[in-house]
């Protein structure tokens, strides 16, 4: 069986699917692997350490994928390049990052196809999938830079210091969301020596919040909002606005801010108003990781950096990709323990949709969409 690992298109992005540790497992089961040339040079991959690795390089995506029966990238294909989907022959399992809910269109296309696909975003959290999630593993990244982002743009020093030239206290920071990236950030941040605070609409993370040294900002009993699968759920419009009250409470001498709350399928939660931004001292950052599915802030600009009020609002969009050594390292080992649950020791490759993470996390097969949630939200929008 051909793996077929093109070079990713989405501008700015740096990372690789498949690093050559991740070429020499899937090679030890069989597996035939097909490197589009150049597709690991961002990453700190040459196409000799592919070649070494015991991977095929060759000289086009169009010839990468061709009689491929496994494809494997980051992003999913574009839709505003025809031949990224048709490049993609019948009957070959796609596996990548998709964002199905959001990308009806391309969820659509990828059933007409008669494409296999499997999305990196839908892989369960449970405990035995730990090493094949993704999300977590982009979004600890993410967290770490979004502090690194943040320091960078605070005129001031994050830790205390105390010099012949007076003391300097410490800056405060507050992580909205405890998922994550949300504690990945605080860790980063107390690591550089700021005072931490952390809010999450889950009460269940105040205990990891409360390990990395932060402090977490209780709310009242009924603002909690904790859904399937540790993932919080959309609050109601009263808990809502008790959480805001809480939220601005806190801002107001707050040097950086980082937000990172979600919600899978539904456009980021409002958790910084216009109002509170104001109400922050001049040369404040805010750094909103949800800037790409709406922000949670309300002045956030999706791929800029937003001046208001003396306050600067961060929109970072892939941050990921910024570190694309470390994530292709941690992004080609998820997708290779993933791809071990369909193929066998002989290289033979069964999809078994009564596997507790192949069965989720397949969007489309034969023609038809499998996931339930994703066929629900598709016929919702037809109707």
């Amino acid at each position: 069986m051909k793996v077929a690992v093109p070079k990713e298109t989405r501008l700015g992005e740096l990372r690789v699917a498949l690093v050559p540790q991740g070429v020499e497992t899937l090679a030890k089961a069989g597996l035939e692997i097909v490197v589009e040339t150049g597709a690991g040079a961002a990453s700190g991959v040459s196409d000799a350490e592919y070649k070494e690795a015991g991977a095929e390089v060759v000289g086009s995506a169009a010839e990468a994928l061709t009689g491929a029966g496994i494809v494997l990238r980051i992003n999913p294909p574009s839709l505003s390049d025809p031949d990224e989907v048709s490049a993609i022959g019948a009957g070959t399992i796609l596996v990548s990052f998709l964002n199905p809910l959001a990308n009806q269109t391309l969820v659509r296309r990828l059933a007409e196809e008669q494409i296999s696909s499997i999305s990196m975003e839908l892989v369960p959290r449970i405990t035995r999938a730990q090493s094949m999630d993704a999300l977590s593993s982009q979004a600890t990244i993410a967290g770490y830079k979004a502090v690194l982002l943040a320091a960078d743009h605070l005129p001031k020093f994050l830790p205390m210091f105390t010099t012949a030239a007076g003391t300097i206290r410490p800056a405060k920071a507050l992580i909205l969301g405890a998922g994550v990236a949300g504690l990945q950030a605080i860790a980063t941040a107390r690591r550089l020596g700021a005072v931490v605070e952390a809010f999450d609409v889950r009460p269940a993370v105040k205990e990891q919040v409360e390990s990395l040294g932060a402090t977490f900002l209780e709310a009242e009993a009924d603002v909690t909002a904790e859904g399937e699968g540790g993932y919080a759920k959309e609050l109601s419009e009263d808990q809502h606005q008790k959480e805001l009250e809480l939220i601005s409470s806190s801002i107001v001498d707050t040097d950086i801010v980082i937000t990172t709350a979600q919600i899978p399928g539904r456009d980021a939660p409002l958790l910084i108003t216009e109002d509170m931004v104001k109400s922050m001292r001049p040369g404040s950052v805010i750094v909103d990781l949800a800037s790409e599915s709406g922000g949670n802030c309300a002045v956030t600009v999706t791929g800029d950096t937003v001046l208001f009020q003396g306050v600067q609002v961060l929109g970072p969009v892939n941050l990921p990709a910024s570190v694309p050594v470390h994530a292709s390292q941690m992004y080609s080992k998820n997708i290779v323990t993933l791809v071990a649950e369909f193929v066998g020791e002989s290289g033979e490759v069964q999809l078994d949709f009564e596997n507790d993470v192949i069965g989720p996390a397949t969007v489309t097969h034969e023609g038809q969409v499998k996931n339930e949630y994703v066929r629900h939200a598709l016929e919702d929008n037809a109707s």
